[in-house]
């Protein structure tokens, strides 16, 4: 059984609590349940920040770095922050910190001058070679125990409570 965080297992008692007499088992579990996902998912947040920040990179940082891999001629910032799923506010802040580390180089396009395209520099390509598949592997490696029935169901039920959420509803 997944160890709940503390806030979770505050909130589980409260209910249990408040529920003794009433028959809410069921309700109970599906919500441990819940908690079990978000710490599941916390915890593979919080050992990817770790790996990520060993390289003086955060989450952000990273995927720039991933969607200007390969890109030779690169890209302008607004295409990254539409690609990153972020504001151009937020991208430019990735930007000037990746620049700052030496990752990659702001230049005039050579179409239009008064646009910018942005390029890993030698030192960003050398790890986004490296760290890129290794991240991509560390995940992997978290599911490798799973036959491929396992991560069909697991993905099916996953999609299932998906379906019940905001987001996910039709």
């Amino acid at each position: 059984m997944i160890k709940l965080e503390q806030k979770y297992t505050a909130l589980l008692g409260d209910v249990q609590r408040r529920a003794s007499g009433l028959d809410l088992a069921p309700s109970t579990a599906r919500l441990r349940l819940c908690f079990e996902v978000l710490g599941l998912a916390s915890a593979i947040d919080g050992d990817c920040a770790t790996r990520l920040g060993r390289h003086g990179l955060s989450e952000g940082k990273f995927v720039v770095l991933f969607l200007l891999r390969g890109e030779q001629t690169g890209l302008p910032p607004h295409a990254l922050a539409e690609r990153a799923g972020v504001t151009r506010g937020t991208i430019t802040g990735l930007l000037d910190g990746l620049e700052r580390d030496g990752f990659l180089a702001r230049h005039a396009d050579p179409l239009d001058r008064r646009k910018l395209l942005v390029r890993l520099s030698a030192k960003g390509e050398a790890i986004a070679a490296t760290l890129v598949d290794e991240h991509a592997q560390w995940i992997a490696s978290l599911f490798a125990d799973f036959t491929a029935d396992e991560m069909h169901c697991l993905s099916a039920l996953l999609e299932k409570a998906w379906r019940k959420t905001d987001r996910g509803a039709p």
